[in-house]
C-alpha cells in the first residue's frame, strides 16, 4: 500500500538508515515477545509480531528517551494502549537498557514478576500508563498531550522551550471500537493536539475473527471528521513508517493517526488468523516462525550481539539529546529565576505550606450546599496552586467548578487552567489520569449518578495511585424532581468497592473544606468528594476531624453512657443530630457520629476507632443510599436506614418524607432499636 494523506497528497521521501539492523531488531523483539509467551504458556504473540516493525522504527529513529534516566521530564511518552501486547513492551524495554532483564522476559505473567499479563504504571521501568481495558491508553494520552501543551505554555520562553515533547501511541481494533475513543479523539481534535501521535495498528482481525463481522466504520473519514490528519502507511514498511512519521510531526496544528495496515501473527504459520490473537504459537508453529524469519532454533530469549551494539550506539545519541536539554534547563533557571519555584512544586508536588490560610470562614446562620461550598474552597485555593487543572463535563454551573479567575484551555493559548470537557464524562476520566500522569493536580465533576460513565477511569487512576480529584455533585434524591433516572442511589457503594479510592461526603461546608484538604494532601490515589444539591445547615467544627474519616460531632451527656450511636454521613448527618435531640427528649442519650469517608476511617488506629464506635455499641446508620455495605459498622444487632430502592420524581422535602429519612423516623427507629 502507498502511504499518503487521505487525501492523496504524497508523503516526504526518507529512507531510515541501516535497515538491516532495524529488520534484525524488529525480529529480535518479534521472537523475544513470541518465546515470553510460549514459555508462560498465556498471552498475545500476534501484536508483537504485527507491530515490530512499527516500534522499531519509532523507537530506533524519532522517539526522545533515556533508559539511563526513564523519567526526564522532557522525554517523549510512549503508550501501549493494546496493552494486550506487553510481550512487545517488555521486550523493546529489556533490548533498550530499561530495567527489565532477560529473566524478567522469562517469568512474563507469573506471581511477583515484572512482567505482569498487562503493563502497570512504573515509570522507572519505562512503563508510562497501566493499560488493558481498550480505549483507557488512547483516551488517556489525549490527557498526556494536553499537559503537555499546557505545560508548555506555562513555562516555556523564547529560545528556552523546556518542555517540548511528543506522545505517541500504539493503538488496536479494539481501541477504536471502544466509545471511550471517540470521546476521547473529539476533544482532540478540537484542541487541536499535534503532538500526539496514534499509530493505528489495522490487522483487521479481533478474537471473533475478521473484525468485518462487527465492524464496517470508516476509520480514515472519521478522524478526519474529528479534525485530525490521517496517514496511511504499510506497517511493515519502515521506510513508509518513517516518512509518516515525519509528516505527522511536521504538523503541529492537529493530532496524527498514521493507520497502519498490518497483518497479526506476522512470519508465523497463523498469520492473518484470529488464534493468533490470544494463544501461544506453540512448539511447532514457533519453531517455523523461527524458521522463517532466519533465527537460530536452538536458542530461546535470543538477542544477537549486533542488535544490543546497535542499540548502544544510538543510546548514546540520546544521551546527548538529554544533556543538552539539561544545559538548556539551567541556562533557563539563570534566565528566569522566578520559575525555579513553579518548576520545583510541579516536579515534586508540593503545597503550599500556609494552604490552610487561604481556606474560606463560613457564615454559621447560613445553610449552604455542599456543592456552592466546594466551589468556594476551590475558588480560594486556586490561586496558591497552579498545577491544580481541570473542569466538569458541561455541567460547569451546577458542579460549582469554575473560579472566578479561571481562564479556558484553549488553542493557540493552552496557558488557561479550566478545561470544557462537553458531554463526555468517559473521555472526562481518562484525560483527568493523561493529566495527573503528566504531574498536575487535576479534578473533573459531573452529577454523581454519571460516575458510572467514568467508572473504567476512576479504577485505574486507583491502580496507579494517581492524585485525582472527582467532584460529584448531585449526591442522591436530595436533588429531587429530575428522578430516579438521575437520582444516585447505588453509586456510594459501588465508588467505594473501589480500592484505593477516597470517598468523601460532607456534612456541611466545614467538612467540605477539610474533604477538599485531604484531597490535595493525597498523592497515592484519587478522591471522590460527593456534593449535596440542596443546603445544608452549618453544624461542624472548624477542625481537621473530618480528614479522620469519622468522628463524634455531638455525644451524649456527660454521664450518661450513650444507648444508641448514630452514623450519618453528607445530608444525613443534620437529620441524626435533629434525631438526638428528640432522643434527648424522651430520656435517651444518644451519640451523633458524622463519617464522611469510609476509608479514612478504617486507616486510623483500632483505638481511635473503638472510641468513636464502641464495639459492643448499638448503632444505627442514616445515609440516602444503598444500606448494602453498613452492617459492616452497624453489625446484625444494629438497623441501616436508607434506600434499597430507586427514587422518584418530585420535590426533595417530599421524597425525604415519604423514604423515611427524617428526624423522627430515625428516632423512632432508634427507640426500636434499643427496646423502647
Amino acid at each position: 500500500m502507498n502511504e499518503t494523506t487521505h487525501n492523496g497528497a504524497p508523503l516526504p521521501e526518507n529512507k531510515t538508515e541501516n535497515k538491516e539492523m532495524d529488520t534484525l531488531t524488529a525480529n529480535t523483539l518479534r521472537l523475544l515477545s513470541a518465546d515470553a509467551v510460549q514459555k508462560a504458556n498465556s498471552g498475545h504473540p500476534g501484536l508483537p509480531l504485527g507491530a515490530a516493525d512499527i516500534v522499531t522504527v519509532l523507537w530506533s529513529h524519532f522517539l526522545k528517551h533515556n533508559p539511563q534516566n526513564p523519567t526526564w521530564p522532557n522525554r517523549d511518552r510512549f503508550i501501549l494502549s493494546a496493552g494486550h501486547g506487553s510481550a512487545l513492551l517488555y521486550s523493546l524495554l529489556h533490548v533498550w537498557g530499561y530495567p527489565v532483564s532477560l529473566e524478567d522476559l522469562k517469568q512474563f505473567r507469573q506471581w511477583g514478576s515484572r512482567t505482569p499479563g498487562h503493563p502497570e504504571y512504573d515509570p522507572a521501568m519505562g512503563i508510562e500508563m497501566t493499560t488493558g481495558p481498550l480505549g483507557q491508553g488512547f483516551a488517556t494520552a489525549v490527557g498526556v498531550a494536553l499537559a503537555e501543551r499546557h505545560l508548555a505554555a506555562c513555562f516555556n520562553r523564547p529560545n528556552f522551550e523546556i518542555i517540548d515533547h511528543f506522545t505517541y501511541v500504539l493503538a488496536s481494533d479494539g481501541d477504536l471500537m471502544e466509545g471511550i475513543s471517540h470521546e476521547a479523539a473529539s476533544l482532540a481534535g478540537h484542541w487541536g493536539l499535534g503532538k500526539l501521535i496514534v499509530f493505528y495498528d489495522d490487522n483487521r482481525i479481533s478474537i471473533d475473527g475478521p473484525t468485518s463481522l462487527s465492524c464496517s466504520d470508516d476509520a480514515a473519514g472519521r478522524f478526519l471528521a474529528y479534525g485530525w490528519q490521517v496517514l496511511l502507511a504499510d506497517g511493515h514498511d519502515k521506510n513508509a513508517l518513517a516518512n509518516a512519521v515525519e509528516a505527522a510531526q511536521s504538523n503541529l496544528k492537529a493530532p496524527t493517526i498514521i493507520i497502519c495496515r498490518t497483518h497479526i501473527g506476522w512470519g508465523s504459520p497463523r498469520q492473518d488468523m484470529s488464534k493468533a490473537h490470544g494463544e501461544p504459537l506453540g512448539l511447532d508453529d514457533l519453531r517455523r516462525t523461527k524458521e522463517a524469519l532466519n533465527w537460530p532454533l536452538e536458542l530461546d530469549f535470543y538477542v544477537p550481539d549486533a542488535v544490543r551494539e546497535y542499540i548502544n550506539g544510538l543510546k548514546e545519541t540520546l544521551l546527548e539529546k538529554q544533556e543538552s536539554w539539561n544545559k538548556l534547563l539551567e541556562g533557563y533557571f539563570k534566565e528566569y529565576p522566578d520559575k525555579r519555584q513553579d518548576w520545583v512544586n510541579w516536579q515534586e508536588g508540593k503545597l503550599p505550606a500556609d494552604l490552610n490560610k487561604t481556606l474560606p470562614i463560613f457564615d454559621p446562620a447560613k445553610a449552604l450546599a455542599t456543592r456552592t461550598a466546594s466551589g468556594q474552597v476551590l475558588e480560594a485555593l486556586y490561586d496558591s496552586l497552579p498545577v491544580l487543572v481541570g473542569g466538569s463535563a458541561d455541567l460547569t454551573p451546577s458542579n460549582n467548578t469554575h473560579p472566578k479567575p479561571a481562564v479556558d484551555m484553549l488553542p493557540p493559548d493552552y496557558n488557561g487552567r479550566y478545561i470544557r470537557f462537553g458531554i463526555r464524562e468517559h473521555a472526562m476520566g481518562t484525560i483527568l489520569n493523561g493529566l495527573a500522569l503528566h504531574g498536575l493536580r487535576p479534578y473533573g465533576g459531573t452529577f454523581m449518578v454519571f460516575s458510572d460513565y467514568m467508572r473504567p477511569a476512576i479504577r485505574l487512576a486507583a491502580l496507579m495511585k494517581l492524585p485525582v480529584i472527582y467532584i460529584f455533585t448531585h449526591d442522591s434524591i436530595g436533588l429531587g424532581e429530575d428522578g430516579p433516572t438521575h437520582q444516585p442511589i447505588e453509586h456510594l457503594t459501588a465508588l467505594r468497592c473501589i480500592p484505593n479510592l477516597v470517598v468523601l461526603r460532607p456534612a456541611d461546608a466545614n467538612e467540605t473544606r477539610s474533604a477538599w484538604l485531604a484531597a490535595l494532601e493525597r498523592k497515592d490515589g484519587p478522591t471522590a468528594l460527593i456534593l449535596t444539591r440542596q443546603a445544608l445547615p452549618l453544624l461542624t467544627p472548624e477542625s481537621d476531624e473530618a480528614k479522620r474519616g469519622a468522628y463524634i460531632l455531638v455525644d451524649a451527656p456527660k454521664g450518661h453512657p450513650a444507648k444508641v450511636v448514630l452514623l450519618a454521613t453528607g445530608s444525613e448527618v443534620s437529620l441524626a443530630v435533629e434525631a438526638q435531640q428528640l432522643l434527648k427528649e424522651k430520656g435517651i442519650a444518644a451519640r451523633v457520629v458524622s463519617m464522611p469517608s469510609w476509608e479514612l476511617f478504617d486507616a486510623q488506629s483500632e483505638a481511635y476507632r473503638c472510641e468513636v464506635i464502641p464495639p459492643q455499641s448499638l448503632c444505627l446508620s442514616v445515609e440516602a443510599g444503598r444500606t448494602l455495605a453498613w452492617n459492616r459498622y452497624v453489625s446484625a444487632r444494629g438497623v441501616c436506614l436508607g434506600l434499597d430502592h430507586f427514587g422518584a420524581s418530585a420535590p426533595y422535602q417530599v421524597l425525604y418524607t415519604k423514604f423515611g429519612l427524617t428526624a423522627e423516623n430515625i428516632a423512632a427507629q432508634a427507640m426500636k432499636l434499643i427496646g423502647k
